[in-house]
């Protein structure tokens, strides 16, 4: 069987998916993986908790693929239905899986929990099945053949699921007999839209490769252009366009993989034996968020400041009621003296500060929903810029935290150069 006869399908489950409740994002990185293969989804299915219609879907689709992976159902409630309907359509029992039980007890003994009857459920299991081991989670994973189709069972949790398929993959490379030759190279930017890069890249490098698939990964805040080849021989192609796209986008890549904007700051900082603060307002402390997020951030930050309300301004930061009264909280002069009361009180080398009108509400004709100050740098040398981003709340945290934390990665690197985005987003 050649790798482009290899089907593959994705059975999902979960009446939290169907309702809306829970987004699906396990299907994408599914087949975001398969793709280090070079093996695409044939054909998604996603099924509520229905144990008569799984049964259902489950036998066709196993008629018509070379794997299956079942995601979801794996848990110890009633509601979690896999291993009785893979049994079910097998036609084999559901037994005590002695592995299944030892990784449970060790499970609990790690969390020093009881190991009681709704955890145990978790190891029902077909009979004759094999484990695939969960690394992190209480659900061991498990798989059975049906007919000519693999099928392969995995938890909901996307952690678990994440942690799972690294093995999943090496036992696929080894079924199809072949090395993983599929390279991916993953370049993360900010600033950039997808349309806008695919523009640039179309006028600036019409003569693509054939042999280097470039593809788009859109996201707040950041986006993903990634450069796939199928053969080691096409390395030396795919590093020239890797070249070519920095040329193009420059400044607004922050690095390679997984790299996002708050660990390359922090990178940065810990480079030079520096801190930074924040002070924060229209934001609500997601810029201090972002960057604790990251193992290891004390070494390059601090502090932060939530300061919301304009009292809480003046007493923490040392803001100027005056101009607080004259100016208003949304002000350059009003960030300017956040970011320096945050340095003074934090001792910290450098400083980010914003105050904006989030909405969707408090905007005005001066000011409109979507406006943001932001003052960003050193004690010596700070920089402002007055920005309008008229996006849906969460959406305009996001996007503003992150242009904070970018332009504190240009401060470091030395870039003087605006972004784009601040010639898009200029407020009028």
């Amino acid at each position: 069987m050649s790798d482009s006869d290899f089907k593959v399908q994705l059975l999902l489950t979960g009446n939290e998916i169907m309702s809306g409740d829970t987004v699906d994002s396990n299907s994408a990185m599914i087949a975001q993986r398969l793709g280090e293969l070079a093996i695409g989804v044939y054909r998604k299915v996603t099924v509520g908790d229905d144990v008569e219609l799984l049964k259902k879907e489950l036998t066709a689709m196993a008629t018509d693929a070379d794997l299956l992976i079942m995601n979801g159902g794996l848990g110890p409630t009633v509601d979690d239905l896999t291993a009785e309907i893979l049994a079910a359509v097998a036609g084999v029992e559901i037994e005590e899986h002695p592995t299944a039980v030892a990784h449970l007890e060790a499970w609990c003994g790690k969390r020093n929990l009881e190991l009681n009857a709704a955890n145990r459920k978790q190891a029902m299991l077909p009979a004759g099945c094999t484990i695939v081991d969960n690394p992190i989670g209480s659900a061991v994973g498990f798989e059975l053949t049906l007919g000519n189709c693999r099928v392969i069972c995995t938890p909901g949790v996307p952690s678990e699921l994440a942690a799972m398929l690294d093995g999943i993959l090496d036992s696929l490379a080894q079924q199809l007999q072949r090395p993983v030759e599929r390279n991916i190279l993953r370049l993360q930017t900010f600033g950039l839209g997808e349309s806008t890069a695919q523009q640039m890249i179309s006028d600036a490098l019409p003569q693509w490769p054939d042999e280097v698939d470039l593809g788009f990964r859109a996201g707040a805040p950041q986006m993903e252009i990634k450069l796939s080849i199928d053969s080691a021989s096409a390395l030396p192609t795919q590093q020239r366009c890797r070249e070519q796209i920095d040329a193009l986008f420059g400044d607004h890549i922050i690095g390679e993989g997984d790299t996002l904007l708050a660990q390359r700051v922090l990178e940065l900082l810990q480079q030079r034996g520096q801190t930074l603060t924040t002070a924060e307002s229209c934001t609500g402390g997601l810029i201090a968020s972002m960057l604790t997020r990251i193992p290891g951030s004390s070494q390059g930050f601090h502090a932060g400041f939530v300061t919301y309300a304009n009292d809480i301004k003046h007493a923490l930061l040392g803001v100027d009621e005056e101009v607080l009264e004259q100016q208003g909280a949304v002000s350059e002069e009003v960030v300017l003296q956040m970011a320096r009361g945050a340095m003074q009180r934090s001792n910290a080398d450098y400083a980010v500060a914003v105050s904006g009108v989030a909405g969707p509400d408090g905007g005005s004709a001066e000011k409109p929903v979507g406006t943001v100050w932001l003052a960003w740098g050193s004690r010596d040398k700070l920089r402002t810029r007055c920005l309008c981003w008229p996006v849906e709340r969460s959406l305009f945290q996001t996007m503003i935290a992150a242009a904070a934390l970018d332009m504190i990665r240009r401060t470091l690197l030395g870039i003087d150069e605006e972004p784009r985005y601040f010639s898009q987003r200029r407020a009028r």
